[in-house]
């Protein structure tokens, strides 16, 4: 049974401006039947790393969390702290980034709410017994939101192919301790040429994981549960993640966190997908390169999986932008993010979702 990806594009009208379009695009994709009166609605999106500026608009966000209003929903714009050391590193850093590109309550009219607290730490398992994982750790606020909006920004990504709904639930979601366990089946490891000994790590380490021997500081990997902390915390970022999962081991990792993150929620989620300023990296970059394709349009479902795969088909559709980084699929037709990312499978992505039964790669686009 295919399932319905409804789809505007970026005209307008005195009659219909491109925000009110947006309004109507969630309607009829059923904001009403996934916010209840009262729900606690948590609305995941990325706010960008400073230096970036390819994210969703935060006048466009606004234009939904009035939407979710309207139905008697609460919202809070919402996402997780991230595993390495940046701008949204910690719940202080992430919030000052998020107003600095846009994101104040005074623009966006919802409060920000870091799902998983002031350093990444509060998060809540979910039991899924899958392949890969057992347990995932999700932040705790998005848990604990009684609806779920998902706002993804589409573009390409360096790991998965590209980034869209999946990209943006399963890493956006977890906890700093779920970010680790999807890069990695190692614990973090010290740099001694750049670690100077300070103890800075020892005395943030919640299990004692962490000895200063030799001046150097050193992990004891029985003891070491993942968190995380240890590489944040570093002054001189002498501590780095062990990136050993493969792409198709990390791309079920991060589908098994979405359906981690969905769990309770199967009918209380819709997902939007921007598909604009088509960047070829992710917005966690302090950088964005010109877009690949030109601005397409706004796609929103309740199935992740259809509406991913209506992006990337609508993406593929497009003649290159020629002036961006993609230098071969140019064409109409042909495989932009393959283009870019030519030993990343994104098909993996979806298949693997679609087994999990988050959704179905067979979709009807609506155009409204």
């Amino acid at each position: 049974m295919k399932s319905k990806v409804y789809f505007i594009n970026l005209r307008a009208t005195f009659r219909e401006n491109f925000v009110a379009k947006i309004d109507r695009l969630l309607k009829t994709a059923g904001l009403a039947k996934t916010v209840s009166k009262r729900d606690l609605v948590a609305v995941k999106l990325h706010f960008g790393e400073l230096g970036n500026t390819a994210f969703i608009r935060p006048v466009f966000i606004r234009k939904i969390v009035h939407a979710i209003k309207e139905t008697g929903g609460v919202p809070f714009l919402t996402d997780s702290n991230t595993l390495y050391a940046g701008t949204r590193s910690d719940s202080p850093h992430h919030i000052m980034t998020a107003i600095q590109n846009g994101f104040a309550f005074s623009v966006v009219d919802a409060p920000i709410i870091i799902a998983d607290g002031l350093r990444g730490r509060s998060e809540t398992p979910v039991i899924i017994n899958q392949k890969n994982f057992e347990k995932v750790y999700i932040g705790s606020d998005i848990i604990n939101a009684d609806s779920f909006v998902a706002v993804a920004h589409f573009k390409g990504h360096e790991l998965t192919g590209f980034g869209g709904t999946i990209k943006n639930i399963g890493m956006g979601c977890a906890s700093r301790k779920g970010k680790l366990a999807q890069h990695s089946t190692l614990s973090p490891k010290v740099v001694k040429k750049t670690c100077i000994g300070c103890g800075d790590c020892v005395s943030h380490c919640s299990q004692d994981a962490i000895s200063i021997i030799n001046e150097k500081a050193v992990i004891d990997q029985e003891k070491c549960i993942g968190c995380g902390d240890c590489i944040i915390i570093c002054p001189n970022s002498a501590v780095q993640i062990q990136w050993n999962q493969s792409i198709p081991v990390f791309l079920e990792n991060l589908v098994e966190y979405t359906k981690g993150v969905l769990t309770g929620k199967e009918s209380k989620a819709l997902f939007v997908n921007f598909i604009t300023n088509v960047s070829p990296a992710c917005d966690c970059m302090p950088l964005n390169d010109a877009p690949i394709v030109r601005d397409i349009g706004v796609v929103a479902s309740t199935d992740p999986v259809a509406i991913d795969q209506a992006s990337v088909d609508l993406v593929n559709k497009e003649e290159s932008i020629k002036s961006s980084c993609l230098k071969i699929n140019t064409s109409p037709g042909e495989d932009k993010f393959r283009g870019i990312y030519p030993k990343v499978d994104w098909t993996i992505q979806l298949d693997y979702a679609e087994k999990l039964g988050l959704g179905t790669r067979n979709y009807e686009l609506v155009e409204i």
